[in-house]
């Protein structure tokens, strides 16, 4: 704004030239012998705020500029305010139209029910009508309780609890099992501040047994609907192949079948060693069949391997309120220690001298060594009694079983201890996983066995517990082993 040209013909103001080109004619130069006149002291009010920053002609500058720049402020013109009308309150009603509008319904799951308010020409009626009844289906979750999942649906807490109480004297409501389908039928109520009345509820409460409860006139009754079932145990025979549970499972074994079968059949043999792509496994299982199509797998009931030089069979039996497991001759924990306590196991290292490969030196190897995975199951090969369960020394951690008659185990090298001293174990039981602790190069299971505190040999080492049947149960026994190990195969697995 306020520019003037160093040069004489730049950017200064034309106001502001033209002053000082006045003040400069008015005073002409004297003649010869007059007194020279006084020349007027030049004031420049509107210097250039680009130069000599900082000094008195500058802030007199800065201050006209300040002073220009407030009169224009104050000359402004009053702004004339514009009235407006209040916008009246809405009632609880307007409000509910209008807020569907929003987006706190959407926030709040859309508990408006409104998918559009109302306008202007929307005349709300006095009753909407109702459907006269509502067909329903809802399925029992993971840990879901019976009447919640009626109340969940819609039906009232009287007509739940009398429902619970009818259901729950034809079978325990714990039968019922998660994924069970409720069909239910509302009917219709008076007015919409009460709750349907249940109709009609049908669901299958047990496999053999469908339940339908229908209002009548003297309030809910039940009906039982028996469905027939054909019990038949079912035999399943296959290759091992690649793998011995993707082979059941192929032949149709149930996963939770499958995962009971190679937990009893580990407790008697070595899969590392003894079971191979060409040994053959046979199971029985519980079998119904439903005359509506639904077929269910029960209890694993006999067991067998035959890696081609040994078969072995197991029959489970309850001997005194504990089931066991027993091979044809009736004995209880009739077992080889050779059998790797680890599944998936590799023999590394035999009972004996050897040399050393950490100590570098030869010394006595008073156990087996397994290659087996990290983090791998160990298994007991056999009831006893907790030891020692802690850290041992070059072991690791360690963990020791007493099988009474002087006869015990250990389990070295292990990552984490999975039971404590004085405990007692069954066989198969877990007690710890592999691992590489202590003096080891890898990890690895190193298993001794042990008669009267001495170390023996655990591959020819076998506990072999007296006949646990005679007479009459031995004859039953062997009469149920034979009726087993002769049903026909109705399933097969022979590929690999």
């Amino acid at each position: 704004m306020y520019q003037q040209s160093e040069f004489g013909f730049g950017q200064s103001s034309g106001i502001a030239a033209l002053s000082r080109a006045n003040i400069v004619r008015e005073l002409p130069k004297p003649s010869f012998g007059e007194k020279a006149a006084r020349r007027p002291i030049f004031i420049d009010l509107v210097p250039d705020l680009g130069l000599d920053i900082g000094s008195a002609t500058w802030f007199r500058g800065a201050v006209s500029c300040l002073i220009l720049c407030g009169a224009a402020i104050a000359l402004l013109p009053e702004r004339p305010q514009i009235g407006t009308a209040e916008a009246p309150a809405l009632s609880s009603g307007q409000w509910e139209e209008r807020r569907a509008l929003a987006i706190s319904p959407l926030a709040n799951g859309a508990d408006s029910g409104k998918r559009m308010a109302a306008g202007d020409a929307v005349t709300a009626i006095s009753g909407t009508p109702e459907r006269p009844n509502i067909d329903l289906v809802a399925t029992m979750g993971q840990g879901d309780g019976f009447s919640r999942v009626l109340e969940r649906a819609g039906v009232g807490r009287n007509d739940a609890a009398t429902v619970t109480r009818l259901v729950a004297q034809v079978t325990p409501l714990s039968s019922i099992e998660p994924g069970t389908v409720f069909k239910l039928t509302l009917g219709r109520r008076a007015n919409s501040r009460q709750v349907r009345p249940l109709d009609r509820i049908a669901l299958r409460a047990r496999f053999d047994m469908n339940i339908e409860i229908v209002r009548g006139q003297q309030g809910l009754a039940i009906r039982r609907l028996p469905v027939a079932v054909d019990s038949a145990p079912i035999r399943i025979q296959g290759r091992v192949g690649d793998s011995l549970y993707r082979a059941a499972r192929a032949a149709g074994v149930p996963s939770s079948v499958a995962q009971e079968y190679i937990r009893v059949i580990a407790s008697k043999v070595s899969f590392g060693n003894d079971v191979g792509a060409t040994s053959r496994f046979d199971l029985v299982v519980e079998h119904q069949r439903a005359e509506t199509g639904e077929v269910r797998f029960g209890k694993l009931l006999f067991a067998s391997m035959d890696n081609g030089g040994r078969k072995t069979q197991l029959l489970p039996w309850t001997i005194n309120g504990k089931l066991e497991w027993l091979d044809p001759k009736g004995l209880v924990q009739s077992r080889r220690t050779s059998g790797a306590p680890v599944a998936n196991a590799r023999l590394t290292s035999g009972f004996g001298m050897r040399f050393h490969p950490l100590l570098r030196y030869t010394r006595m190897h008073q156990g087996v060594d397994y290659a087996a995975p990290y983090g791998a199951p160990i298994f007991a090969v056999a009831d006893g009694v907790v030891q020692h369960a802690g850290w041992h020394g070059g072991h690791g951690k360690m963990v020791k079983l007493a099988h009474g008659n002087g006869l015990g185990t250990g389990y070295a090298h292990m990552s984490r201890i999975a039971v404590a001293s004085g405990s007692r174990v069954r066989q198969g039981e877990v007690i710890g996983y592999v691992g590489s602790t202590g003096i080891s190069t890898g990890p690895h299971l190193h298993f001794e066995a042990y008669r009267n505190g001495s170390a023996v040999n655990p591959r020819r080492f076998a506990f072999v517990a007296p006949a646990a049947l005679s007479g009459q149960q031995l004859a039953s026994f062997k009469a149920r082993l034979n009726w087993l190990t002769n049903l026909p195969v109705s399933g097969r697995k022979d590929g690999g």
